[in-house]
């Protein structure tokens, strides 16, 4: 996999980006002039990376120092100077690199990256995605993982010192559960993955967007504001696929931001957010949905299957929720610009049948109909609509039912930002664990990790298509299967 990494392909991503220009354009002026350009030192790093080393200066410059002789030049690695040809020497990659930080960086670091370098990471991941298929999927999975700083650990109780002030404190659970965790001292990582689209062909799974922070900012916050400006960059989110880690977060930092961008969030509950949460104008609030207040207890109490569970085990799920799909009260009319909706009954709407709505008793009884409606009917009941505003079931609410079959097959599709994850933490290719970086503070991590999803993207590119090809030729060969009597040259026994 390594030899579908090329000087070409690094360049080809680096000029689209326009971030080497951009960024040689914010350093200070040489007096003699910069051997050394942002764009060949960004190289250096992918190919280094693309080699499996780590993410080191040393590495950057033996990668740029053991090109061929005409790359050298080409790329000012070596010049003419007035006593004969100069190759670049490690000290010149240390002090270009110390520019480029002090450029990017905050001039009051606070965990969080600037917007400078947030978009000049964004532009470099964006061009290392091929035209036929930036349009061809708008679904991001999401996810985050920690990134151990070099720096020595300080006390909990003195943040904001030692080497990198940046750094804090984490948790991690490293496979497993949440009260089983570990601590460690660094950052989080939070990168979007392309994944198809409902019923949408296949794409490659390339990391479209990613930052980092430190514990003492919210992950999901960080990534939320990230994913918004897609938006304004012409590349409209629309599934965002989450676990519970990003949709138990405070609605204002999350949800709310990116339904504002007009993604449809499909994301797992955490277990406080599951089932009834309480009503609205006697309607139940449960897993971001408005339901009947005569639902059946079970139905409202139903939690998603575990994973590998038997067909019979599904069958039985898809019919409750099938079940508890048909009290949940109809969407009258969609959210207005001020976040306001309109539901009206499900008996109204014809799902099921109900005393209190007398038309609805003329339906066939394949639907369940209500015994006992309530003593005291509520809006919900004597309306014919009711009205939500945007802070009912704002952390919860969701594209499909949870955890209907729908919500199910469509949720699948975000461990393709796990396997993001393993891939960077990949001991045989390029692992992230601490020592992975010898440089201070978020600005270069970010630097090296945007260079790190190049890479990685153009991996996955080559496997990607690799695997279509294989299937074109497999789908394209005739399947013909004799009896192994046949192939012995025995003859044909009677059908």
């Amino acid at each position: 996999m390594k030899d579908t990494i090329t000087l070409a392909g690094i360049e080809a991503v680096i000029a689209g980006s326009g971030v080497g220009e951009a960024i040689d354009q914010m350093l200070p002026a040489a007096v003699r002039g910069r051997q050394l350009r942002a764009g060949t030192l960004l190289a250096g790093k992918m190919l280094a990376l693309a080699n499996g080393r780590p993410a080191h200066l040393t590495r950057a410059h033996q990668a740029l120092t053991g090109l061929p002789e005409h790359d050298q030049k080409r790329l000012g690695v070596i010049e003419d100077w007035k006593d004969g040809p100069h190759q670049l020497t490690y000290r010149q990659v240390e002090h270009t690199s110390r520019l480029v930080k002090t450029a990017l960086a905050k001039p009051d670091p606070d965990g969080a990256p600037s917007a400078v370098l947030l978009r000049l990471c964004s532009q470099l991941i964006e061009a290392s995605i091929p035209g036929q298929f930036k349009n061809a999927s708008n679904s991001l999975a999401a996810d985050w993982t920690d990134v151990e700083a070099w720096s020595r650990p300080v006390p909990a109780d003195k943040p904001g010192t030692g080497t990198d002030p940046e750094a804090r404190w984490g948790h991690r659970n490293v496979n497993r559960k949440i009260s089983q965790g570990e601590m460690f001292f660094g950052y989080y990582m939070s990168a979007a993955v392309m994944v198809a689209d409902e019923n949408g062909e296949p794409v490659p799974e390339l990391a479209r967007r990613i930052t980092v922070a430190s514990s003492s900012n919210d992950p999901a916050a960080a990534l939320a504001a990230v994913l918004a400006d897609m938006a304004a960059d012409g590349v409209g989110p629309g599934d965002i696929l989450a676990d519970s880690g990003y949709s138990h977060r405070v609605p204002d930092t999350w949800a709310e931001p990116l339904r504002s961008a007009g993604a449809d969030l499909v994301q797992d509950l955490h277990p406080n957010d599951r089932g009834p949460r309480g009503t609205h104008q006697g309607a139940i609030i449960c897993n971001g949905n408005l339901y009947c207040p005569a639902t059946p207890g079970p139905l409202p109490a139903l939690v998603p299957l575990p994973p590998g569970a038997p067909a019979a085990d599904a069958a039985a799920h898809d019919q409750k929720t099938a079940e508890l799909a048909r009290h949940k009260l109809g969407l009258h009319a969609g959210e207005d610009a001020d976040g306001y909706r309109r539901h009206a009954c499900p008996a109204a709407a014809g799902k099921i049948r109900c005393p209190l709505r007398p038309a609805s008793m003329t339906l066939d009884r394949s639907r369940p109909e209500i015994l006992t409606p309530p003593e005291h009917p509520q809006a919900c009941c004597t309306q014919e609509t009711i009205t939500a505003g945007p802070d009912v079931a704002a952390r919860t609410r969701q594209k499909h039912d949870y955890p209907s079959r729908a919500w199910r097959i469509s949720y699948r599709r975000r461990t393709a930002a796990e396997r993001l994850n393993a891939s960077i933490k990949d001991t045989a290719v390029n692992c992230i664990d601490q020592g992975w970086i010898r440089q201070m503070g978020l600005t270069p991590l970010l630097l090296w990790l945007a260079c790190l999803m190049v890479v990685r993207n153009q991996r996955a590119l080559a496997a990607f298509q690799a695997r279509q090809q294989h299937d074109a030729r497999a789908a394209a060969q005739p399947r013909t299967r004799k009896r192994r009597r046949e192939l012995a040259g025995a003859p044909a026994g009677p059908p």
